[in-house]
């Protein structure tokens, strides 16, 4: 496999295969929102797989793939094809802390990271007030209910049998200004707040992602609503275009998620 290329499509691949052979459900780790495009694009070419992405809720960011290849497998029934996600090796692990204490995303993650699991093995984490709910293989879950009592330096209880009932409320930092043009060179220029040419290097040299594609070419025009990030600078949405300015500059807002 050549350097940078993904190894998605041939994991995918494997998992029909796999179900091919024992007739049975199989399921890939935890994807992210590019991975499981890139799944569903090798998926689409097989009319005899039943497939789902499941996080364990509807909106979830990052889901674990179930494929069932019927290929001499027999009939798969209607009902059994909708009850694919209820088998999924996954847990919603409910941690309870003081309302007083202040948790982050980064915090759950840098100390489940602590446990020395991939990060293929946790799914959404989601934070409230005093509580968070986190998703994660069967595997990790144990260890994780075995071995953590605090997150950072705040205590933690951590249950396995609590439903699922954290609304996501996703925050973003705000970037204003105008630019040029819609180019990608211009608006990742004001999303990180670097000079033109530094932004035409970067997307020459490692691309951005744009709605879960590539991107290389500092001539991409992008649209509003357009979903992109930049490795080592987070995500972005290009929310808003909202006129011209006099000298001819377009004035837009970008949103970075937090």
């Amino acid at each position: 496999m050549k350097s940078g290329e993904s190894i998605i499509p041939a994991r995918t691949e494997d998992l029909i295969r796999q179900s091919a052979k024992i007739c049975s459900p199989v399921y890939s780790m935890f994807l992210d929102e590019k991975q499981c495009s890139e799944a569903e694009g090798i998926l689409l070419n097989y009319p005899y797989v039943v497939y789902k992405f499941w996080g364990g809720y509807n909106d979830a960011q990052r889901k674990i793939l179930c494929v069932y290849s019927l290929s001499g497998c027999g009939y798969l029934d209607e009902l059994y094809s909708e009850g694919l996600t209820e088998e999924i090796p996954m847990k919603c692990l409910t941690f309870l802390y003081r309302k007083s204490d202040t948790l982050t995303h980064r915090d759950f993650l840098g100390s489940l990271m602590a446990l020395r699991l991939k990060r293929e093995t946790i799914g959404d984490i989601l934070i409230s007030e005093g509580k968070a709910q986190v998703f994660a293989t069967d595997t990790a879950s144990e260890l994780i209910c075995s071995t953590v009592g605090k997150i950072g330096r705040t205590g933690v209880k951590i249950y396995d049998d609590m439903p699922f009932d954290t609304v996501r409320i996703q925050e973003f930092e705000t970037i204003s200004g105008t630019v040029a043009s819609l180019r990608a060179d211009s608006v990742i220029s004001l999303a990180l707040r670097i000079s033109r040419e530094k932004s035409a290097q970067l997307i020459k040299n490692t691309g951005i992602q744009i709605n879960c594609e590539t991107v290389f070419s500092v001539k991409h025009e992008m649209k509003c609503k357009d979903v992109f990030s930049v490795k080592g600078y987070g995500k972005f949405i290009l929310d808003e275009f909202s006129g011209i300015s006099k000298k001819g500059r377009l004035h837009i807002a970008v949103k970075k998620y937090k």
